[in-house]
Order: C-alpha cells, then sequence, then structure tokens
C-alpha cells in the first residue's frame, strides 16, 4: 500500500495529544484511551483520529513477557532501575519508551478495506513520507535480533528505529506505532537484552523470545544524522494529516474508559501471579 491517504478522504480527523507523560500517567492509560476512541471511531464511517503519546521510563511487555520463567526476577530488575512495568493488550513482546520515544495512533473505522496487513502498510507508508525530506531508506522487514522483532519493523540498512501493531476494538482500529526519534537505541535494546537474561529467556522451551543485538537498533536521528525530535515528528504528522480538530476523551466516552482501564488493571494484576 503506497497510498494512505484515501483512507482518511471524506473523514473529520479528531486529534488527542497525550504527548505530555503527565497527561495519563502509566502507559496503561493508553492502551485504554485507544480501545475507548475505537469504540467511538467505529461508531462512525465518517471520522479518523491520531493520538499522540509519550511514557518515560516505562517497559511495556507483551503477553508472552509475562509467562517467562523468571518473570518475578524480571520485573523487579526493571523496576529497581527506576521503570514502570505494563503488560499491553495487544500484540508484540517488550518495548522501552522514554522521552525520546514517540507513539502514536492512526484509528479508523473498520472497512472491508482494511485486511489483516492494511493497517501496517498504511502506517509504514505513513511514516515513509513523513520523512521523505530527511530519508528515502525506509524499508519494513523483520530485523532479527531486535526487540519486539515483526514483519512490519521500520528500519534504515538494517538497524530497526520503529515497530508498528494494530488493534481491533468493536468495529474501530488503532494502527500503532512506536518511533525511536531521538536518544541511545542501542542502551535501550541492551536494557530489554538484560530484561530477559534475568526473566531467563533461553530456559523457556515453550516459546521463543528474541535474542536482542543491541548492534541491530538506533535512533532516527542518528541513523540520519538530521537534528529530529519528538516534537518535530508530532509537527511532520499533523502536516500530513492536514486538516483536523482537537478534542480530548469527552464525557460521553469517560465510561468506555473507565471500563478499558478497569480490564487494563485487572489484566496487569494477574500476568504476575
Amino acid at each position: 500500500m503506497k497510498d494512505w491517504h484515501h483512507f482518511f478522504d471524506g473523514k473529520e480527523i479528531r486529534m488527542i495529544d497525550h504527548s505530555d507523560p503527565a497527561i495519563l500517567g502509566t502507559a496503561m492509560a493508553s492502551f485504554a484511551v485507544d480501545d475507548t476512541l475505537c469504540e467511538s471511531i467505529g461508531r462512525t464511517d465518517d471520522t479518523a483520529a491520531i493520538r499522540f503519546w509519550v511514557h518515560d521510563h516505562t517497559v511495556v511487555l507483551g503477553i508472552l513477557d509475562s509467562r517467562l520463567p523468571n518473570i518475578a526476577e524480571a520485573v523487579a530488575f526493571l523496576e529497581k532501575e527506576g521503570f514502570d512495568v505494563v503488560v499491553r493488550n495487544s500484540g508484540g513482546l517488550a518495548v522501552v519508551l522514554d522521552g525520546g520515544v514517540l507513539n502514536f495512533s492512526l484509528i479508523l473505522p473498520d472497512s472491508s478495506e482494511m485486511g489483516i496487513h492494511s493497517g501496517y502498510e498504511l502506517m509504514t507508508a505513513f511514516v515513509q513520507e513523513m520523512y521523505h525530506d530527511v530519508t528515502d531508506q525506509i524499508e519494513a522487514f523483520e530485523v532479527a535480533g531486535s526487540y519486539c522483532p515483526g514483519d512490519y519493523d521500520l528500519s534504515i540498512g538494517g538497524k530497526k528505529f520503529a515497530g508498528i501493531s494494530q488493534r481491533r476494538v468493536k468495529n474501530g482500529i488503532a494502527v500503532q506505532i512506536y518511533l525511536c526519534i531521538e536518544g541511545n537505541g542501542q542502551a535501550r535494546a541492551d536494557f530489554v537484552r538484560q530484561f530477559y537474561l534475568h526473566g531467563q529467556a533461553i530456559k523457556d522451551t515453550r516459546f521463543d523470545y528474541p535474542v536482542v543485538d543491541p548492534e541491530t537498533m538506533r535512533s532516527l536521528a542518528d541513523l540520519t544524522g538530521a537534528p529530529l525530535t519528538v516534537a518535530d515528528a508530532k509537527e511532520r504528522v499533523l502536516a500530513l494529516i492536514g486538516k483536523w480538530y482537537e478534542l480530548d476523551i469527552t464525557e460521553e466516552e469517560l465510561p468506555v474508559f473507565e471500563k478499558r482501564m478497569k480490564q487494563m488493571v485487572e489484566r496487569n494484576e494477574k500476568a504476575f501471579k
């Protein structure tokens, strides 16, 4: 999919800016917000949303991560290093979030056009266009040795800087990306490598956890040599979207958010029992 624009044609675009880590606090709230927006957007055919979110000193785990042979020690290691630990409700494995990582979600109503790969292809094309003035070398393929590897890892020269996931809720689709814009991508990768060592991933015969090689990961600023920032990335997204209006969670949506947040809290409580 080279043309992502038609998915937004004829739609009003709602923007929600949660890029200040103090707004939501825990990353559990971000996943609850996206689910809430999926329900709202899924009841329409003429609305879409873009949401920015940043969480500092946070490691987001996948469900499989919570089943590591020594998950208690692995979580204790993360917490000792000052990181909040959250289990997500979408696919994937462990990722590091901090002030140099921008997450944003494109939230659309489901349609016959949105096949299993469409959301990933849409986001890939979107990011390639975001940075067309900086590089034409962004590719999508699984980067072996990276953390949270997947078919739609985004990389330059084989060095990963972003990963994409998607979640479908009540006729709405949230396509989510974490973009390592600035900071030390290798240090983030080494941190996840240590997490898997503490969790004794190598002893698990049920699942194949990634063997993380810090050399496989970088920030986009490092890869391009350009002075890129999270603030700049937000501006690029909004410039592509064009016409949009800002509206945070509404009073009508609040009960749905509270329900989804309760589910996230319960998911996390169960994950570490």
